[in-house]
This record gives structure tokens, C-alpha cells and sequence, in this order.
């Protein structure tokens, strides 16, 4: 069994910060060719630029993409960078509080667009790509998707509802695209994570220190994950370990789903 991902082309998007930057750079740590994908073209460049060489395994695209045109120019950027795609992982995720009695709040439809539409279209345009370029080869499999879930799919609370929402939506869009492209030898698979250090959330800590004591409060495991326990979970997904593994959404969170939620801020 091997979880090598080495020689791979990936996509990661949302890779200009947080656990998709740290997933970018760990496959590039595994050997894999990673283009780095996100709408904050500064972070990118500010994160990943330094580490780039001309003929290295890494490369950029700044690009919004919920527009398909992005989503056209990045799968022509990867391919022209690397000359293939074996791995996509959609790790753009946007959270943002509701209020959930008020009808006028458009945030469902924001969180659905960019969270599930926007990831969806993407998997679809990179799974005819790599339908396209296993033609005529009889062996290995042809690609992976990794979508990046969350607990809230399972985990409700009343200023997440949008996110809860879109993350469930999105969830049920693995199992139905895991469905479709079996017969083309494409898997497709879910990380839901619960508290995990990144960037993001060590901010809130320094500004609301009560939260660590919610979150170890609501975890069996009593800690937060560090980004790379979730990078070892895709690099799992993506590798040919995972070969018979398709339509699931893994669990990365310390126990937190399996316990009362009740009062239990999702952090």
C-alpha cells in the first residue's frame, strides 16, 4: 500500500493561506507539482512566489473561480506548467455569520455559490480533462477529487446556518459526482475537519481566549488539529492507497461530532 503521491499534478485551491496552503506545500514536501490557486493574488505572491524557481514543482493562478473563464485559463495554466492534472483539491472555503430570521440576508446564496457552484464546476471542468488525457492509456487510475468539508454539515448553529447549509450541499455534490465519474476511473472524496490552528483561528483565540475552552470542551481528544494532520487525511485520499475509496466524507475532528453540540460555537 502506498500513500505516495510523488510525480502527480495537483490543483489546490484556496492555497494563498490556511489549511490550503498548507496542503499546497505539503504535496509539494511529498513530490507532487502543485499549482497554487486563489482570488488573493498578494497573498500568493507574498506566500508562494518566494519559493518558486523557474522549473520547479510550483506555480501560481490568481483568478475568481466562480467565473469560467478562471476556471478555463487555470486548467490551461496547470497543463501548460505541467502537462497533466492528476489530483484537484478544493480547499476555497468562505465563512460567514447569518442571521437566520432575517429574509433579506443573501448569505446562503453567497456561501452555495462559492462553496459548492464554484467547486462543483471546477471538479466537472478537471474531470473531462482527465478523462481527455487517459485516452488510450489501459492503465492506473485516472484522477481524484478531494473536496474540503466541515462538521457544520452535521453541526448546526444559528449564526453558521448559511455555512452549515452550503457545506451539506457540498458534501452531497462528492457523493453524487463520486457516483457519475466511477465508470471513467475518476474518485471522488471529502476531509471534514473540525478545529484545526490555522491562521484564522489562532486570530480568534487571541481575541476571544474563552474559545480554546468551548473547543477542547467539545472535542473527546481534548486538543485543536494542526493543518497537517488534515494534509495527511488528502495526501491519504489522493494517494493509490485510497484506490477503492470513493464517495466518502472523512471525519478529521478529534471526536467533536460525536458528543451533544448543544452551545458549542462552531470554531
Amino acid at each position: 500500500m502506498s500513500f505516495s503521491i510523488e510525480g502527480k499534478t495537483a490543483i489546490v485551491t484556496g492555497a494563498a493561506n490556511g489549511v490550503g496552503l498548507a496542503i499546497g506545500r505539503h504535496f509539494v514536501e511529498q513530490g507532487a507539482n502543485v499549482m497554487f490557486a486563489d482570488m488573493d493574488e498578494a497573498a500568493l505572491a507574498r506566500e508562494v512566489v518566494c519559493e518558486m524557481t523557474d522549473e520547479g514543482p510550483m506555480r501560481i493562478f490568481a483568478g475568481d473561480l466562480r467565473k469560467k473563464l478562471a476556471v478555463k485559463n487555470l486548467l490551461s495554466a496547470t497543463v501548460d506548467a505541467f502537462e497533466r492534472i492528476d489530483i484537484l483539491v478544493n480547499a476555497a472555503r468562505q465563512v460567514q455569520h447569518t442571521d437566520p430570521l432575517d429574509p433579506d440576508d443573501d448569505t446562503v446564496s453567497t456561501l452555495l455559490e462559492q462553496n459548492m457552484f464554484a467547486a462543483l464546476r471546477l471538479s466537472q471542468a478537471t474531470a473531462r480533462r482527465m478523462i481527455k488525457q487517459s485516452e488510450g492509456s489501459t492503465k492506473g487510475p485516472v484522477g481524484t477529487i478531494i473536496n474540503l468539508s466541515s462538521i457544520a454539515a452535521r453541526r448546526t448553529h444559528p449564526d453558521l446556518m448559511a455555512y452549515s447549509i452550503a457545506t451539506a450541499a457540498a458534501d452531497q455534490a462528492t457523493r453524487s459526482l463520486a457516483v457519475a465519474l466511477a465508470p471513467q476511473g475518476i474518485r471522488v472524496n471529502s476531509v471534514a475537519f473540525g478545529s484545526v490552528m490555522s491562521a484564522s483561528l489562532k486570530g480568534a483565540l487571541k481575541e476571544h481566549d474563552e474559545y480554546r475552552e468551548d473547543i477542547l470542551s467539545h472535542t473527546p481528544l481534548q486538543r485543536i488539529a494542526s493543518p497537517s494532520e488534515v494534509c495527511d487525511a488528502v495526501q491519504y485520499l489522493a494517494s493509490d492507497a485510497s484506490n477503492f475509496v470513493t464517495g466518502q466524507v472523512i471525519t478529521v475532528d478529534g471526536g467533536r461530532t460525536l458528543i451533544d453540540p448543544a452551545g458549542c460555537a462552531a470554531h
